[in-house]
């Protein structure tokens, strides 16, 4: 089976006196249909690899593809095509806009795709739906709790059906009711095929995935194996 995402000797080295290497050369391929967390400590690599794997950075050496497709060499309006198209990005701060309501946010993920108002909407209706939020539609994201707001921000990711889901920290600002019905969620929609990876630092979110990437000093310290 074809790799969703596939990371080739991949390094990322920061100038500095000395020189920060940050990812030291990772191998990595993940599947479709795949839940994997990457796990690790603060300077493991793990913000670095997300960031090279959507795009946001470009690898010192190396090749990273999405697809099939290499990226590191993408021009950035390829690049952010590639993002519209392709992948689904969760930020741990939500990056919800207030005033907007929750359809509105959602339907936000169409926009670089050129798709009209309307089948935008509609499509964020969809997407709301699948989160469990369709009686939220309207209200404004200032309203919704922090849980209410991270489904907001994971059915945006879903709009366009990518490929594949990166989900960073999803329940880093929830208590821990919240966090569990985030997890269960991220569960049932990988059970309906969505393809999904998060990172984290946490063991109870690593524990809710199928398969486990541990990261260490940029390097692969451990993997649990493909699940695909």
């Amino acid at each position: 089976m074809s790799a969703v995402l596939e990371l080739r000797d991949a390094r990322k080295v920061y100038p500095g006196s000395p020189p920060v290497e940050s990812i030291r050369g990772i191998d990595l391929a993940i599947h479709s249909g795949e839940l994997t967390a990457v796990v690790g400590p603060s300077g493991s690599g793990k913000s670095t690899l997300l960031n090279l794997a959507t795009g946001l950075d470009r690898p010192t050496s190396g090749s990273i593809r999405i697809t099939g497709e290499p990226i590191e060499r993408l021009s950035d309006r390829r690049l952010a095509g590639l993002r519209a198209y392709r992948m689904g990005v969760v930020f741990q701060q939500f990056h919800l806009l207030a005033q907007l309501s929750a359809l509105d946010n959602v339907a936000t993920g169409l926009l670089y795709r050129g798709v009209p108002a309307k089948l935008r909407r509609a499509a964020a209706a969809e997407a709301l739906d699948r989160v469990g939020l369709a009686h939220r539609t309207h209200h404004r994201a200032r309203t919704l709790s922090g849980g209410e707001q991270q489904r907001v921000a994971i059915a945006r990711a879903l709009i366009g059906r990518p490929p594949i889901v990166f989900a960073d920290e999803p329940t880093g600002n929830l208590d821990s009711a919240n966090g569990a019905e985030i997890l269960l969620l991220l569960r049932q929609l990988n059970a309906d095929g969505t393809t999904i990876v998060v990172i984290t630092h946490s063991d109870e979110v690593a524990q809710a995935a199928r398969r486990r990437i541990s990261l260490r000093d940029g390097l692969v310290e451990h993997d649990s194996g493909s699940t695909a």
